[in-house]
């Protein structure tokens, strides 16, 4: 037979909806609570509460220390005691001690404690049970009950829970009386200290499209999609579906025999009108039956830079307020459905704005073209402002007209649109590529420029529209200061771009191979019109013989530099130099087979344009004088060369009597005594 303990256990259990363990939780935290109460111990002492759910009897254990001579009972335990409960224990050590009575000796204030703690661990666990429990059911549709209505909201009972549905989230035009069975869609669920707060809404496009799912079973098993919903609540509603497997008419799956599927879904949203359309992946023929009831002449698409994606569409006259709708309700829904703007005109408008355009492109062609077709349209236009009775084939021809006017002015702006594709692509050529990696918060600007900027998305977009198109520009920021477009152009001056972008878009760029330019004939290169075979030494004046260093030195750093492409620019023509055979002392052997020959002895010490010019020239003689047909070998002698060049200078000197080569050092390096030493 269960005890009282059990059944009041399982009782909570049951009744809170919650698990056992969570309840049992509470209870030991209880007891734990109510000891430390009772015997005055700290947070610090260890406490733990055992219970015997077939008994109800609690046991709470309570850590001490072992001692010879116990001086305080609550902190202290004796040996032999302590070995009753841990065998293996010694002197100083701390052990797990059950404490002397039980919870019958317990006095008022612990026993208040013990039932405070039960209870807020009860509701902490419920409310935590709750949230789990609903949060997982964001999106879904739930019965409810009216539980009270007041100005801004109205309560409803989901059972365990209650949810509040809001006055922007009601069907506009319906009523709720209490104890109301309605169905909700639950759009959040929020944490809070008295439990769940559930926000539902019956005016969510979502709602529309759970109660499709329930009455359509071909969109509940996925052989018809949903592919888009346009919703007004409590007025019209239009739903875009398509057909995933062959032979299901996907309209007719939604709205099933007589209308019986669709007309439960009506009921449910207070007689609220849904338009079931096809959805097709050719967007004229979409945004046509997008405006049905209304039938259509004809849709011409336009896709601008600045005003987006707009759609031209020509109606008969008679149709023109079935395709606006009331209040313009109709092409409002079909422009949300479709994802394009709708521009709706009647044929006879279409046809008076074409008229008044042929003195202009490029409606001009008309004139040339559709002579015979001009002229009956201005006979059905002069007999319609007569209020003269119009025949059917001539509303044919009024919309055949419009339907070739509209198509010329298509073509214009579509020509337009590539002329003006073509013109940006050029200017951000112009521009680095990292600066298209750099979103617009890296600039420094206030707060409401950069919201005004923030939908162009990085630097880049900013940087060419500033270069092209500033006038929208202009528009974009008229809501901000009036010189807040001199602050976008110091802001875009002030652009940095990091350094691993900069590397990024190094690595990107693929090698490109340069033309190399053959060297034309200069003053400079008349003293060497042969190629030579030999190091040619300067004249020196009393020139001592050369030592084993120095020859190092002119070995290794006067190497040939292949395949190098003289500058086009900046080109500096030196005056003839003519070398003089003179007896040079002996030098060491040089190893290069093509060494490039030294200038004779000048009188300035300091490098000029003649002299970087005409090592150059030497570089280009030797370079052209090579037979290598490996283009990859070209490219990497070409870039070594540039390498070496740019850690190497000429200078004359005067003790060896010739111009040698002296090596860059590099920055970071630290010597006492000087380079030239």
């Amino acid at each position: 037979m269960k005890s009282e303990f059990e059944v009041a256990f399982n009782e909570i259990a049951e009744l809170r909806a919650l698990p056992r363990e969570t309840v049992l939780e509470a209870l030991s935290t209880a007891l734990v609570s109510a000891y430390r109460r009772d015997a005055g111990v700290g947070s610090s002492q260890r406490v733990e509460a055992n219970f015997d759910l077939n008994t109800g009897r609690a046991r709470i254990f309570v850590e001490k220390e072992v001692v010879d001579q116990v001086q305080d009972k609550r902190t202290e335990v004796e040996l032999e005691k302590a070995r009753y409960y841990e065998p293996e224990a010694n002197l100083g050590d701390m052990v797990m001690v059950q404490a002397e009575g039980t919870t019958k000796k317990f006095g008022r204030i612990a026993a208040q404690t013990a039932k405070q703690v039960i209870l807020q661990k009860i509701r902490e666990a419920e409310r935590n049970s709750l949230y789990e429990e609903f949060v997982g059911r964001e999106g879904e549709i739930v019965n409810g009950l009216v539980q009270s209505i007041n100005a801004n909201m109205v309560t409803v009972s989901l059972g365990r829970a209650e949810a509040i549905l809001p006055r922007a989230q009601q069907i506009p035009g319906e009523r709720y009386k209490p104890h109301d069975k309605i169905r909700i869609y639950i759009m959040e669920v929020k944490r809070s200290s008295r439990g769940p707060q559930i926000i539902a809404s019956r005016s969510h496009r979502n709602m529309l499209r759970r109660l499709l799912e329930f009455e359509v079973p071909e969109i509940f098993n996925g052989q018809v999609e949903i592919k888009n919903i346009a919703r007004e609540a409590g007025y019209r509603s239009k739903v875009a579906v398509a057909a995933l497997q062959e032979g299901i008419d996907p309209v007719g799956a939604c709205v099933g025999m007589r209308g019986i599927r669709i007309q439960n879904i009506v009921k449910e949203l207070h007689e609220e009108k849904i338009d079931v359309i096809e959805w097709n992946p050719n967007q004229e023929v979409f945004i046509a039956k997008a405006l049905s009831p209304a039938r259509v002449s004809g849709v011409y698409l336009e896709d601008d830079f600045d005003n987006g994606r707009t759609a031209v569409v020509i109606v008969p006259d008679e149709q023109l307020s079935l395709a606006i709708g009331r209040e313009g309700q109709n092409a409002r829904l079909a422009a949300k459905l479709t994802g394009w703007r709708i521009d709706i005109k009647s044929v006879t408008e279409a046809v008076q704005e074409a008229l008044e355009g042929l003195s202009k492109p490029p409606l001009k062609a008309l004139e040339v073209d559709y002579t015979d077709l001009l002229d009956d349209v201005r006979r059905i236009i002069d007999k319609r402002a007569a209020n003269k009775a119009v025949m059917p084939e001539e509303f044919t021809t009024l919309a055949q007209f419009a339907d070739t006017a509209q198509r010329l002015i298509m073509a214009a702006r579509e020509a337009a649109r590539e002329a003006r594709l073509a013109e940006i692509n050029a200017v951000k050529s112009t521009l680095p590529p990292a600066v298209f990696q750099l979103s617009v918060e890296t600039l420094d600007l206030p707060e409401s420029i950069m919201d005004a900027l923030r939908p162009l998305e990085n630097v880049g977009e900013v940087m060419w529209r500033f270069l092209l198109d500033e006038n929208r520009l202009q528009q974009m920021l008229r809501d901000c200061p009036a010189d807040a477009l001199q602050m976008v152009q110091v802001a875009l001056d002030a652009v940095v771009i990091p350094d691993d972008l900069l590397v990024a878009e190094v690595d990107e760029q693929q090698p490109v191979e340069e033309p190399v330019e053959e060297p034309t004939q200069e003053p400079a290169q008349e003293p060497i019109e042969e190629p030579i075979e030999e190091p040619i030494q300067a004249p020196v004046d009393e020139a001592p013989p050369a030592e084993a260093p120095m020859a190092e030195v002119t070995t290794t750093e006067l190497e040939p530099a292949p395949e190098a492409v003289a500058e086009p620019t900046a080109v500096v023509e030196p005056e003839p130099v003519v070398v003089e055979e003179v007896d040079a002392p002996e030098v060491a052997p040089v190893t290069p087979s093509r060494q490039p020959a030294q200038r004779p002895q000048q009188a300035p010490a300091e490098q000029t344009e003649a002299d970087v010019d005409f090592e150059a020239a030497v570089d280009d003689y030797y370079s052209e004088s090579e037979s290598d047909s490996d283009e990859q070998s070209k490219r990497k002698r070409a870039e070594a060369s540039k390498k070496k060049k740019k850690g190497r200078q000429l200078v004359y000197d005067e003790e060896v009597g010739g111009v040698v080569v002296k090596r860059r050092r590099k920055g970071n390096r630290e010597r006492e005594d000087d380079w030239d030493s």
